[in-house]
Formats: C-alpha cells, sequence, structure tokens
C-alpha cells in the first residue's frame, strides 16, 4: 500500500474539502483516464485495490499511472478508550479528493479494454467517477 515515508507532521487536523480541483484535471501521461466527480477522503487501501483490478485486466500489455498519492494521516482511537486522552495513533493514510481531479491514466491499449478496466477500478473507489479520453490526436 501506498504510505508516505516521512512527514512532516505526524497528525493532521481533518481540514474542509470544497470547492473544485484546480491542479491534476487533464490527462498528461496517458489517454485514458478515471476523473473524479465527489468529494472524498480515498483510503490507501482503496487506491491498492483499484491499481490491482487495473493491473490483472491490463495483464502484460499497457502502462498505467496513478495520479494521487495517501499523504494525509488518518487517526483513530482504540477500542472503548474512555474520553479524554488526546488524539488517537495514525491509522491508515488518505487522499482527500475534489471533483474533477484524475486518478488514474491508461496507456497502450483498445478503448474498450481501457473503459473496462477503469470501470473495474471505479468499482473499488467510494467517490463518484467518469470516464476521460484525450481529445485529438
Amino acid at each position: 500500500m501506498l504510505t508516505p515515508k516521512k512527514v512532516k507532521h505526524r497528525k493532521w487536523m481533518k481540514g474542509r474539502t470544497k470547492g473544485l480541483e484546480t491542479r491534476g484535471t487533464e490527462l498528461s501521461f496517458g489517454s485514458y483516464g478515471l476523473k473524479s466527480q465527489g468529494t472524498k477522503w480515498i483510503p490507501a487501501r482503496q487506491i491498492e485495490a483499484a491499481r490491482r483490478a487495473i493491473i490483472r485486466y491490463l495483464r502484460k500489455g499497457g502502462k498505467m499511472w496513478i495520479r494521487i498519492f495517501p499523504d494525509k494521516p488518518i487517526t483513530r482511537k482504540g477500542a472503548e478508550t474512555p474520553m479524554g486522552g488526546g488524539k488517537g495513533g495514525v491509522d491508515h493514510y488518505a487522499f482527500p479528493i475534489r471533483p474533477g481531479r484524475i486518478i488514474f491514466e491508461i496507456e497502450g491499449i483498445k478503448e474498450d479494454m481501457a473503459k473496462e478496466a477503469l470501470r473495474k477500478a471505479a468499482a473499488k473507489l467510494s467517490v463518484k467517477t467518469s470516464w476521460v479520453k484525450r481529445e485529438g490526436g
């Protein structure tokens, strides 16, 4: 799973995710991509599950890029822990996604295969997504 090697602050505040994405909204590497339509925290586990779904579908052909990285630490207190006692330890990492962000890109396979691979990946993610294709040549 994707986790940062080093973080500046071990625990982050929740923050608020609002508005549309301004960065990472266009295809940069591949011909086909999976674009976010909603606002959510995508855990590293979901990104890994979607990556595996794409890789299994691609077999040996094609190339894939992951355009997001989970660097936001999500904390959780232990089960049956009484109130107080501070913030819990880091449980996992997530990526706060906004509408318009490209999540995955694919290159080197036919359009129908790419569409199916990205559809399988989208089923693993908790955010609503759409399929995008590079315009022109």
